[in-house]
């Protein structure tokens, strides 16, 4: 059985990844500045110059054997304390170097620590509209996701629907702060709200329910929004973190996993994350990359580029007609289709050479996802063939 699922998820890429490969096939076709890819989250701004100097000095002054060669599993001492204190300089946490796990980005994160914490036939809580890969690493760790829908109009937690999801069987919750794909930030209020459902359901079942925060998107917010910090409000959390948005480098594949020393036992349950991350074989990340941190760790690529694509995109597409609730963080809108199957509107985007992502796999009908992490020149270019497509319902 198992095998044919594997099989499954090999001949049917996700519908991002569909699209994306539509994408590329159309530009080979009609030149790629004639299409107006808004499909995948692949940053385009460039690394901080501080990253490509750090490289640049470590691939000509240091050993290549050191550099290139295998780091401890869990990895290089001074890159996972070079994270901690950055952790800890913003956030006043106190969190040290064997708190921490470092990942091939944070796929792997989650991969590890759904493995380390769930049982098979345990349940899984996550909230729609979600990263379409969470029933993947779920189900592959033998659990069952559960479904939430957010409040739709600002897609903040429901608690009722939460209440109702729980059971004895749930095992943990995934949060995903800014969201990927609605670019909503949970509020301070939210995650008090959650901290207290989440710590009776502990008592009420008798049993540890782990929060797993997702978080490649912290350092993304737009006007003065803050992201708090999911350790300083439920003990038992894990935070999966990649770099690849934060530092753009989506392709080098760098991240940790954190368990919070506030939790009961967060050895065992660290010793978990290693375990799982060997099962897996999710050991030693990309070492240069490790190498990178002492220097890079603190730092951020221009990510005012995105306030900017916000601003213009959200502006226009809202002006057209387009109903989207404005997102606080990430970089993308999560925008209402104009009519109910958002996959017949994906495609008939494709007329105008506009690559929309319906969100259907996100678990939420009605919508789109738009990438907005392009050059801000492609959004002013793309803006004639949104008006055509909008004109093109009104009728």
């Amino acid at each position: 059985m198992e095998k044919k699922r594997m099989e499954a998820l090999g001949t049917h890429r996700s519908v991002i990844r569909e699209l994306f490969e539509y994408g590329n096939k159309r530009k080979a076709e009609i030149g790629a500045e004639n299409v107006f890819d808004f499909s995948i989250g692949n940053p385009n701004v460039p690394p901080p110059e501080a990253v490509k100097r750090e490289l640049c000095r470590l691939l000509s002054e240091e050993d290549p054997v050191a550099i290139h060669g295998y780091t401890s599993a869990v990895g290089s001492a001074a890159a996972r304390s070079a994270v901690a204190a950055d952790l800890n300089r913003r956030y006043g946490t106190a969190f040290g170097p064997e708190h921490l796990y470092l990942t091939c980005g944070a796929a792997a994160s989650l991969s590890v620590s759904l493995s380390a914490v769930v049982e098979r036939g345990e349940e899984v809580i996550i909230f729609a509209p979600y990263f379409p890969e969470y029933r993947v690493f779920i189900e592959t760790a033998g659990g069952t996701p559960v479904t939430v829908p957010s409040r739709e109009s600002d897609f903040q937690i429901d608690f009722d629907r939460l209440q109702e999801a729980m059971t004895e069987k749930t095992a943990a919750v995934i949060i995903n702060s800014p969201n990927n794909p609605s670019g909503a930030v949970l509020s301070a209020e939210s995650l008090r709200q959650l901290s207290q459902v989440l710590s009776e359901a502990e008592r009420r079942f008798g049993r540890r329910i782990f929060l797993i925060s997702d978080e490649p998107y912290r350092e993304i917010v737009f006007g003065g929004v803050e992201v708090p910090f999911s350790t300083q409000y439920y003990r038992d959390t894990i935070v999966c973190y990649s770099y690849s948005k934060s530092l753009s480098l989506p392709g080098e594949r760098i991240g940790y996993v954190l368990v919070s020393p506030e939790m009961d036992g967060w050895e065992k349950v660290y010793a978990a994350i290693c375990g799982a991350g060997r099962a897996l074989g999710y050991i030693c990340a990309p070492a240069l990359f490790q190498h990178m941190l002492p220097a890079c760790a603190g730092i951020t690529s221009d990510l005012s580029v995105y306030a900017e694509n916000r601003a213009l995109l959200y502006g226009a597409l809202t002006e057209m007609g387009f109903s989207c609730v404005p997102p606080d963080g990430a970089f993308y809108l999560f925008v209402k289709s104009p009519e109910p199957d958002a996959k017949a509107f994906s495609e008939r985007a494709k007329k105008y050479e506009l690559l929309l992502v319906p969100g259907d796999d996100f678990g939420v009908a009605g919508y789109v996802r738009i990438s907005y992490c392009v050059s801000t020149e492609q959004i002013r270019r793309a803006l004639p063939a949104f008006k055509k497509l909008a004109e093109e319902y009104a009728k």
